[in-house]
C-alpha cells in the first residue's frame, strides 16, 4: 500500500474535548475534522474503537468485533428524539481528564434511549437489518456481554460449565431468559454503528487510522466463541501466554497474559476468523495499523502459570500465508517497533506493508537509528512519537539524555522547541506518511501522555480542552504541509 505525501494527527476518540466524562462522536469530533482540514491533513489517527478493557484500555477490549457504546454521543441522541435534552442535565462537564469511572452515567442514558426505542419503534426496520447482517459476530458478543453481567463479572471459564463450553441448549434458554438484556446490546452497536458511520462521512476527504491489535484478550467474546482457534485445555483455561523475551530495559521479559494462536486450526479453516476480523476493521476504518506485527512471523509463548517471560520460545506464525489469503495491495500499516528480525523485515517487504519510524528512538548517537530521517524511505510511516511514547516535550524535559541533545541539536538546529523540530523533521522525512500526535503539535508535558506501558493506573486520561483546537497550530501545520509537499487536497 503506497499513498502519496500526506500527514495525519494522532488522537483518539476518548480525548476528544467539551462533551460530559470522555470524548465521543459528537459535535467536537466534528470540529477536531475541521481542525485537521484547516491544517491540510488527510488522515486521523485513532485508537482501537472496541470496549475497554481492565484500565480502560483499549488494547484489551473483551470483543475484537464491537464497539464501545459508551463513545455514543448523547447530544446526538437527543437530536433523534431518543433523549430529553434535560436528561443530559446534572452530567459533569468536560475536563483535561477522561471521567471513566462515571461511566454508568452514560450507560444509564443508554438505558433511557433503549427505552424510548422499545417504546417508539426508532428505526426498526434498520435495526433488525442490523442484526441480520452482522449477527456473525454481534450475536456473540450480546451473549457474552449479558452473561458476564448476570455472573457477577467473572471469567468466562468460571461460568455455569454448560454456558462456558457453549452448550446450544443452554445457550438458547439463556438467550430466551435474557432477551431483553440481549436486544439492549444489539441496540448500543447499532446506535455505535450509525454514529460512527455518519462521522466519517461528514470528514471526508479525511481518512481514519484504525489499530487492530495483534492478540485478544483471555476473557473475551472472541475466546468464548472460538475457544479451538486458541491455545486452551479442557478447563478453557491458556495452556501458553503471550510476552516479549528479556532484553537490556527488562531482565525478566514481559508477560502479557494473552492466550496464543492454535494456528494449525486457523489455517485448516481458511484463516477465516482473521479475515473476519480484518474485515470488520476495514469497515470501520480506511487504513488499518497492524499493533505487534512481528507477531505475524514469529510470537513469544510462555508456559502458562511462569512468573516471568524468562522461559518463553519463538513460536514461528503462518503470517505469509495469512496474508496471501486476504488478497492485495490491502490498506495496512506494520507496527515493526521492538524486537525486530530479519524474519519480521522479510514478511512486510514482502507483502509491500509500511512499517514505521518514531523520532524519539532516532537521536542516540551511538546507534545510528535506522529511525534517523535520512535512513527512512518513501514506504513508511514516521511518528514523532506513538501513543507508548512521552509528549515530544516530556522526552526532551525528562528522557532525552544530554548526549541526545546535543546530536539532536546538531541534527535539527537550535531555531525552534523540540516538540516543533520533531514534526519539521517527520514532515520533512522522505516517508510517505507523517503521523504527529496531538500533544506533539500543541507541546504539552508529560502530564499529557497517553500511556505508560507497564502502569496498570492513570492510563488514556488525556483530553484535549476546547479552546486547543484554535486557528493558529492548524496554520502552523498547513504551512509545514506546503513546505514540504504534504498538503491535503480538502
Amino acid at each position: 500500500m503506497r499513498w502519496t505525501r500526506s500527514f495525519g494527527v494522532l488522537l483518539p476518540v476518548t480525548s476528544l474535548p467539551a462533551s460530559p466524562l470522555f470524548g465521543d462522536f459528537g459535535p467536537q469530533a466534528r470540529n477536531f475534522g475541521s481542525f485537521l482540514k484547516s491544517a491540510g491533513a488527510r488522515f486521523w489517527q485513532v485508537l482501537p474503537l472496541n470496549p475497554p478493557g481492565p484500565g480502560f484500555s483499549p488494547y484489551s477490549s473483551p470483543s475484537s468485533f464491537a464497539g464501545n457504546p459508551l463513545l455514543v454521543s448523547p447530544e446526538l441522541l437527543c437530536r433523534e428524539g431518543l433523549l430529553a435534552p434535560e436528561e443530559l442535565e446534572g452530567m459533569p462537564a468536560g475536563t483535561r481528564w477522561a471521567q471513566y469511572e462515571l461511566s454508568p452515567l452514560r450507560q444509564r442514558l443508554l438505558d433511557l434511549a433503549f427505552a424510548r426505542f422499545q417504546k417508539t419503534g426508532w428505526r426498526a426496520a434498520e435495526f433488525t437489518a442490523f442484526g441480520e447482517r452482522e449477527a456473525w459476530w454481534l450475536e456473540d458478543w450480546a451473549l457474552f456481554s449479558v452473561a458476564k453481567k448476570a455472573f457477577g463479572d467473572q471469567p468466562f471459564w468460571l461460568w455455569p460449565e454448560e454456558l462456558a463450553h457453549r452448550k446450544p441448549a443452554a445457550l438458547q434458554r439463556f438467550a430466551a431468559q435474557n432477551s431483553q438484556r440481549i436486544e439492549q446490546v444489539k441496540f448500543e452497536q447499532l446506535l455505535f454503528e450509525l454514529q460512527w458511520q455518519a462521522l466519517r462521512r461528514e470528514l471526508s476527504p479525511i481518512q481514519i487510522i484504525g489499530d487492530v491489535p495483534f492478540y485478544v484478550a483471555l476473557d473475551s467474546a472472541d475466546v468464548w466463541a472460538h475457544p479451538e482457534l486458541f491455545k486452551l485445555g479442557p478447563d478453557l483455561r491458556p495452556l501458553a501466554v503471550a510476552g516479549v523475551p528479556p532484553d537490556y530495559f527488562s531482565p525478566d521479559g514481559q508477560l502479557w497474559g494473552n492466550p496464543t494462536y492454535r494456528w494449525e486450526a486457523h489455517q485448516e479453516s481458511g484463516f477465516a476468523w482473521w479475515r473476519a476480523r480484518l474485515q470488520r476493521a476495514l469497515a470501520l476504518y480506511d487504513l488499518v495499523r497492524l499493533d505487534h506485527f512481528r507477531g505475524f512471523a514469529a510470537a513469544w509463548e510462555v508456559p502458562a502459570g511462569e512468573p516471568t517471560a524468562r522461559h518463553g520460545a519463538w513460536v514461528p506464525s503462518p503470517g505469509e500465508e495469512l496474508f496471501r489469503s486476504l488478497g492485495h495491495d490491502l490498506p495496512l500499516i506494520a507496527e515493526d517497533l521492538g524486537h525486530i528480525t530479519e524474519d519480521v523485515e522479510k514478511l512486510r517487504d514482502c507483502l509491500g506493508i509500511p512499517g514505521m519510524a518514531v523520532l524519539q528512538f532516532a537521536f542516540d548517537p551511538g546507534s545510528r537509528s535506522r529511525f534517523l530521517p535520512h535512513f527512512h524511505r518513501q514506504n513508511l510511516v514516521v511518528y514523532t512519537g506513538t501513543h507508548d511514547n512521552n509528549t515530544a516535550q516530556g522526552w526532551w524535559e525528562e528522557e532525552a539524555t544530554e548526549e541526545v541533545r546535543a546530536f539532536f541539536r546538531v541534527y535539527a538546529g537550535n531555531d525552534e522547541p523540540p516538540h516543533r523540530a520533531l514534526i519539521r523533521l517527520a514532515m520533512a522525512s522522505v516517508a510517505n506518511l507523517a503521523i504527529l500526535p496531538m500533544q506533539d503539535v500543541l507541546g504539552l508535558p508529560s502530564s499529557c501522555r497517553l500511556n505508560r506501558p507497564g502502569t496498570a493506573s492513570g492510563n488514556w486520561r488525556f483530553r484535549l480542552l476546547e479552546e486547543e483546537l484554535h486557528p493558529d497550530p492548524a496554520a502552523w501545520l498547513r504551512h509545514l504541509a506546503w513546505v514540504y509537499d504534504r498538503l491535503a487536497d480538502v
